[in-house]
């Protein structure tokens, strides 16, 4: 899904919004199929590698990422604006990298009790990346304040961008999990 946003904000064809916020939809639906799978299994595990409540809130955490990321997708959709600000397909490039590092993170959590130094490693970039994030979303309102001219093109490039950022924040959820993780474990 993160990859289809990435894709979605440095699109410069308007016809493909569609097709894109359609894909992205997919991917959550397919997302919310997993959590449940998730749930499933921990009411149907005895033994788990992790207390239940750490992979229920992962699960969560990650569900709640893939929802921001489509809303953000929809907000285009929804909103369609004449262009979209750079602060967009640069807060889309941050989601895309902290998706992929919780994907690394969750990939290192099988030898997390041996080795966590590289789980430590991805949940430190994750937070760093929404830092930047923030940094991001605050000089994008500001310039979008200063360049935009429509108060309509300036509030739906407003939600835009605000959403972005939301989903940003939602990823650093899923690294804080990770983090508590690591201490329970590591």
């Amino acid at each position: 899904a993160a990859a289809l946003l990435q894709e979605l904000f440095s699109c410069q064809d308007k016809s493909k919004i569609n097709e894109y916020c359609r894909l992205i939809k997919e991917e959550e639906v397919k997302g919310d199929k997993v959590t449940g799978l998730v749930f499933k299994e921990l009411n149907d595990t005895f033994i788990t590698p992790f207390d239940r409540e750490d992979i229920d809130a992962l699960a969560n955490e990650m569900d709640d990422a893939i929802d921001a990321i489509n809303r953000s997708a929809h907000k285009m959709l929804l909103y369609s604006p004449e262009t979209h600000p750079a602060a967009t397909s640069q807060l889309a490039d941050i989601i895309k990298k902290g998706t992929q590092e919780i994907k690394n993170a969750i990939i290192e959590l099988s030898s997390l009790k041996k080795k966590d130094q590289k789980v430590r490693e991805h949940a430190k970039e994750i937070k760093r990346l929404e830092e930047k994030a923030d940094i991001i979303y605050e000089e994008g309102i500001i310039m979008l304040f200063k360049e935009e001219n429509s108060t309509v093109e300036l509030i739906k490039q407003k939600e835009i961008i605000q959403e972005l950022e939301k989903s940003a924040n939602k990823i650093n959820n899923v690294g804080k999990v990770l983090k508590t993780i690591i201490v329970k474990y590591a």
